[in-house]
């Protein structure tokens, strides 16, 4: 009788423990991890992977996860949509900063071509006004054509410069003149040179 006891009781306690190992194993198979949002984004050998947060989970738990092992479409598409947004949101800022700087550079670009300007419009005047203006002839961009005259101003040597295509003519330093054109300033001395004759030499002698 008592044997019977016996193994009555090691069943149910058999019993006991396989069905605590079944509870135990579907919890294990009831425990899903949630994800609570998506952090990051990245491509790895060709797969897109998301970097997860997840829920009851602390910051140092995050783990990258191939986009198809994920099922949650809704973080997916907010994560996605926040990303382009962002994205335009820099792209525009970027387009409006290059607009800013394009405005400001063109201001000083109008500035010195109303200079230049300035400065060829008042240059045939100042070359017939004030000595300083006098000496602005090679300025003109022009091409010299020959040297009509000379003259002295202040101890320095000027030449009075006739132009190609142009009625004007200007006052230019000499050094200056030497430099840009020297054919032109050689001709110059050659037409005034004054040659004597032999004969005349040695008539003035026995004379």
């Amino acid at each position: 009788m008592s044997k019977n006891r016996n193994k009555d009781h090691k069943k149910d306690q058999r019993k006991d423990l396989e069905d605590g190992i079944e509870d135990i194993e579907e919890e294990e198979e009831e425990e899903i991890y949630q994800v609570e949002k998506i952090t990051d984004v990245r491509i790895k050998n060709g797969k897109k992977e998301y970097f997860l947060k997840w829920k009851g989970y602390g910051e140092q738990d995050n783990t990258w996860e191939p986009e198809e092992n994920l099922d949650c479409p809704v973080l997916i598409k907010d994560f996605e949509d926040k990303r382009q947004k962002e994205k335009e949101e820099k792209e525009s800022k970027r387009k409006s900063a290059a607009s800013v700087n394009g405005s400001g550079e063109e201001v000083p670009r109008k500035k010195a071509k109303k200079e230049s300007q300035k400065t060829v419009e008042k240059t045939p005047e100042a070359s017939r006004s004030g000595d300083e203006g006098k000496y602005k002839g090679f300025e003109r961009g022009l091409e010299p054509e020959r040297i009509i005259g000379a003259t002295e101003s202040h101890g320095e040597l000027l030449f009075l410069m006739k132009w190609k295509n142009s009625q004007e003519a200007d006052l230019v330093k000499a050094k200056e003149a030497n430099v840009r054109c020297p054919q032109i300033v050689i001709k110059f001395y050659e037409g005034r040179l004054t040659w004597h004759d032999s004969d005349d030499d040695e008539k003035g002698k026995t004379s």
